[in-house]
C-alpha cells in the first residue's frame, strides 16, 4: 500500500457525515477492512518505523518483523527455534541491567529496553517493548511487542560517551575518566582494605621531536608509546593519558615494591627503545613516580600529589629512572635549590678534587688505564658523593663547567704518569649535548700537552638517544682528534646494536647492574655478559667491567674473557699522591683481594633508626646497609641469633636476625632483602598497613614518619632488654625517614 495523502485518506463523506455546532466539517471516522489494515501494518513494517514481535509461552519467537529477522546475521537461523534471551541481549551498561530473560520470566510489562544480538558479524541494537498475552481463559500464551531499530542513534552516542572518557589520539583513558577511576577505585578499595598503586609517568626529549619531526611525527609516537604502555601492564591496570606527554597507570591490588619498581624499570626499557615514524627514527626517555594507596595517600588528591613528587624526584635525579613516594620528597626540592646554589660556589672556591680508579688488566694485574672521580668536600655536609651531587648538577647545567675543569685538572695530573697508563674520564649527556663540548676537549688536550691518544671519554649510552646527525658527527670529530672512545653501562636496557656498527667506540664497559644476583646464580646474569664479550670480539672491540667487588665474580669474568677490570676485588679510588708513589718504581701491579666485598655491596649510611625487640623500642645507629643484611651500633651485650625487627620509618619495618656481634655492633641478616628505591637506594617490599593502624585506633591517613611499634611478630631472645652504649642515638626521637 504506497503512501497516501492525509485528504486522501478521507477521500469521500459518508452518511453519518455531519457538521458540528459551528458549521464546521466533521467525518465519520472511516471504516477499514482487515486487509487495509494488514497493509498498513506491513507499510510500516518494510519502512522500518515500526517492528512487531510474539513468542510463544516457551519465549520462542512466532513473528518477528522482516526487516528485523534479516539483520540478525547468524543468529537469524535459530531466530524461531531458541528463546528470545539467547537471540538477543542487553546492552552492556544499559540503565535496566536486569535481562530479558528475567523480564519474561515474570510476564510482566516492559518498555524500552535496549538490547543487541552480540554478535560481531551482526551490528543491531533495538528498543525493545513488550506485555504478556492471556487467552479468554486468562491463560498466559505469550508475549507480543515492537521494537525499533537504534543502531545508529546508540552507536552515535557510544560514539560521544567514548570521546567523552578516552583520548582520541591513542584511545587511552582521558585524564576525566582516570579521576573517575582513581576515585571510585580508592573508594571500593578504603572498605575491602586492599591497596592500589598510581604510576605517573612522563616522557623524556618528546618536545624535541615535536621541534625536529613535526608534531605529525609526534602524534604517531604517542600512538606507539600508548601500544607498549599496554603491553607492559597486560590488562593489569588502567592507562590514561593525562595530555600532551603526560600518562598515568593505575595498578589494583600491588603494593609490592619490588614488583613495581621490576614494572617501572620495564615501562622505561620499552619506551626507551627507537621508534619508526614516517618523517625517521626517534628515540625518547620515560620517568615515573610511583605512589601506592593507602600507604601514601587515601584519597585521590593526595595520591596524585605523592605519585608527581615521586616523578618530580625522578626527573631531576637524571630522568629514565623511578621514584617511589617518600615523605622527605616534600624537602627535596629545597634541598636540591641549595645544593646547586653550594655547587656553584665550590666551582668559584675549587672545593673539588680528583681521585683516580684503577682499571686493571687481567692478563697481567698490571694497572693500564685510571678513571677519574669527582671528589666535594663541603664544610657542612662532609665528603659528598658523586652519585649524589653529580645529577643536580645535570639539572642546573652546572656539570658543563664543572666537566670541564676536570678534564683540565686530570690531563694536567695524568701529564706525570707513564706514558702506557691511560686516563679515562665520564661523560655527562648533558656535556656531551652543550654546545661546542668537542672543540673544548681539543682545546684542553692543546693547552695542557697531554696525548689525546691516552684519554678515554666513556659516554653513557643515553648519549646516544639525542639527534642522530649531531650525535654522529660530535663522535666522528672526537675520533678525528684521536681520543678513545668507551660506551659505558652496556647493555642497561637503552643500546641498540645499530649504534655499534655506526659509532668509532674502542671498547665496551659492563656495568656493576649485571652482577646483581639472579635466578641460579649469585654472581650475576653471566650469560648475557658472555653475549656482550662474544659481541665486543665480533666488533673488534674491548670488554672491561666495573664494580666487581669479589674474587669469585672476578675469576668467572676472565675465564669468559672480560679483558680488563675495575672494583674493589683491586682497588678503590685514590689520590693523585697515591698514584705517584704507586708508579715510582715501575709497572704498577694489583693483586685481587677480598677485603672490599663488604664494601662494594652495603652502602656506607650513619643514621639514626628503630629497633624492636618483643614490647622495648630502641633508637640505634645505621651504619651500612645491603640487600640482605645491615650493621648497627647502639646495644650491647646483643647474642648472635637474637631476633629483632628494624624500623627504617614510614612503616619500613624488616625483621632481621643478628648473625655476628662486636661490642655494640651487630650485623644482622633481613628476612626479606631489601628492593631498588629507584634512586640508588634501598627499600623494604611492604610497609605496615595503615588499616592495621586504624584497627589499632589511629586515623586512616596517609604513613606519617615516626616510631611503628605495630611489628611483625619476632622470636623472643634470651633476654628482655638491651643495655645502651655510648653510641646509640638520643632515646625519645622517632627513626628518620626513608632508608
Amino acid at each position: 500500500m504506497g503512501a497516501m495523502p492525509f485528504t486522501e485518506f478521507f477521500k469521500g463523506r459518508k452518511s453519518g457525515d455531519s457538521a458540528a455546532a459551528d458549521g464546521r466539517y466533521v467525518p465519520e471516522a472511516p471504516q477499514f477492512s482487515g486487509s487495509d489494515k494488514l497493509a498498513i501494518v506491513e507499510q510500516l513494517e518494510s519502512s522500518g518505523v515500526a517492528c512487531f514481535w510474539a513468542t510463544d509461552v516457551r519465549g520462542v519467537l512466532t513473528y518477528l518483523s522482516p526487516a528485523i529477522h534479516q539483520k540478525l546475521g547468524r543468529k537469524g537461523d535459530k531466530a524461531f527455534t531458541d528463546p528470545l534471551q539467547h537471540i538477543l541481549q542487553p546492552v552492556p551498561g544499559d540503565g535496566d541491567a536486569r535481562s530479558l530473560g528475567l523480564k519474561l520470566g515474570t510476564r510482566k510489562s516492559f518498555a524500552n529496553l535496549t538490547v543487541e544480538t552480540g554478535d560481531m558479524n551482526a551490528d543491531l541494537v533495538l528498543r525493545l517493548s513488550g506485555r504478556p498475552i492471556y487467552d479468554d481463559a486468562q491463560i498466559f500464551v505469550g508475549f507480543r511487542g515492537t521494537a525499533s531499530d537504534i543502531t545508529e542513534e546508540y552507536r552515535s552516542e557510544e560514539e560521544a560517551s567514548r570521546l567523552a572518557k578516552f583520548d582520541s589520539l591513542t584511545g587511552l583513558s582521558n585524564r576525566h575518566r582516570m579521576e573517575q577511576r582513581i576515585d571510585s577505585t580508592l573508594q571500593t578499595f578504603r572498605s575491602a582494605k586492599r591497596a592500589a598503586a598510581l604510576m605517573m609517568l612522563d616522557l623524556d626529549r618528546f618536545k624535541q621531536v615535536n621541534d625536529t619531526l613535526g608534531h605529525a611525527a609526534g602524534d604517531q609516537l604517542l600512538q606507539q608509546v600508548a601500544e607498549r604502555l599496554n603491553t607492559v601492564i597486560a590488562g593489569r591496570g588502567e592507562i590514561g593519558r593525562l595530555g600532551g606527554d603526560e600518562f598515568q597507570v593505575l595498578i589494583p591490588d600491588m603494593d609490592d615494591r619490588g614488583e613495581l619498581g621490576e614494572i617501572a624499570k620495564k615501562i622505561i626499557q620499552m619506551l626507551s627503545q627507537p621508534y619508526s615514524v614516517e618523517e625517521g627514527r626517534c628515540t625518547i626517555g620515560c620517568s615515573v613516580g610511583v605512589a601506592i594507596a593507602p600507604y601514601d595517600g587515601v584519597e585521590r588528591e593526595e595520591l596524585t600529589r605523592a605519585a608527581d613528587l615521586a616523578l618530580y624526584a625522578s626527573k631531576n635525579g637524571g630522568r629514565g629512572q623511578f621514584r617511589f613516594y617518600a615523605a622527605d620528597l616534600e624537602h627535596e626540592a629545597n634541598l636540591r635549590k641549595r645544593m646547586e646554589e653550594d655547587l656553584a660556589e665550590a666551582i668559584e672556591e675549587g672545593n673539588f678534587t680528583l681521585e683516580y680508579q684503577p682499571c686493571v688488566d687481567l692478563a697481567s694485574n698490571k694497572v693500564i688505564a685510571l678513571e677519574a672521580q669527582y671528589c666535594w668536600e663541603d664544610e657542612e655536609r662532609g665528603r659528598v658523593s658523586q652519585e649524589t651531587f653529580i645529577p643536580v648538577a645535570e639539572g642546573s647545567r652546572l656539570i658543563i663547567p664543572i666537566g670541564e675543569w676536570a678534564l683540565r685538572k686530570a690531563c694536567e695530573e695524568a701529564c706525570e704518569w707513564p706514558d702506557s697508563l691511560r686516563l679515562s674520564i665520564n661523560v655527562s649527556p648533558v656535556q656531551f649535548e652543550a654546545q661546542g663540548f668537542v672543540e673544548m676537549v681539543e682545546t684542553v688536550l692543546k693547552e695542557t700537552g697531554f696525548d689525546a691518544s691516552r684519554l678515554e671519554l666513556e659516554l653513557n649510552e643515553s648519549v646516544l638517544l639525542g639527534d642522530a646527525s649531531k650525535v654522529d658527527a660530535a663522535l666522528g670529530a672526537l675520533f678525528k682528534l684521536g681520543v678513545r672512545l668507551t660506551l659505558d653501562q652496556f647493555g642497561s636496557g637503552l643500546s641498540s646494536i645499530a649504534y655499534l656498527r655506526r659509532a668509532p667506540f674502542n671498547s665496551l664497559k659492563i656495568g656493576a647492574n649485571f652482577f646483581e644476583p639472579v635466578m641460579g646464580n649469585d654472581l650475576g646474569d653471566m650469560e648475557l655478559v658472555r653475549a656482550v664479550v662474544a659481541l665486543a670480539g665480533a666488533m673488534g672491540m674491548e670488554t672491561s667491567a666495573t664494580g666487581v667487588h669479589a674474587m669469585d665474580l672476578m675469576a668467572e669474568l676472565k675465564k669468559i674473557g672480560v679483558e680488563h677490570i675495575q672494583g674493589y676485588v683491586f682497588s678503590d679510588a685514590v689520590g693523585q699522591d697515591i698514584v705517584l708513589e704507586e708508579i715510582a718504581s715501575g709497572d704498577w701491579v694489583l693483586e685481587p683481594t677480598d677485603n672490599g666485598r663488604q664494601r662494594a655491596g652495603r652502602r656506607t649510611v650513619f643514621r639514626k633508626i628503630g629497633l624492636i625487640h618483643e614490647d622495648h623500642y630502641y633508637d640505634v645507629t645505621l651504619r651500612n646497609l645491603s640487600r640482605s643484611g645491615a650493621m648497627i651500633q647502639g646495644l650491647e651485650d646483643v647474642p648472635t641469633g637474637t631476633q629483632f625487627v628494624l624500623d627504617f620509618g614510614q612503616g619500613q619495618l624488616a625483621v632481621c636476625t643478628v648473625r655476628r656481634t662486636m661490642d655494640d655492633t651487630q650485623g644482622v641478616e633481613f628476612e626479606q632483602e631489601l628492593v631498588d628505591d629507584g634512586a640508588g637506594g634501598l627499600c623494604t617490599r611492604h610497609r605496615v598497613s595503615p588499616y592495621a593502624l586504624a584497627a589499632a585506633g589511629a586515623p586512616l591517613t596517609a604513613l606519617p614518619p615516626g616510631k611503628y611499634s605495630q611489628a611483625p611478630e619476632a622470636s623472643p631472645g634470651s633476654f628482655a632488654q638491651f643495655k645502651l652504649s655510648d653510641n646509640a642515638p638520643k632515646q625519645g626521637g622517632g627513626p628518620q625517614e626513608g632508608l
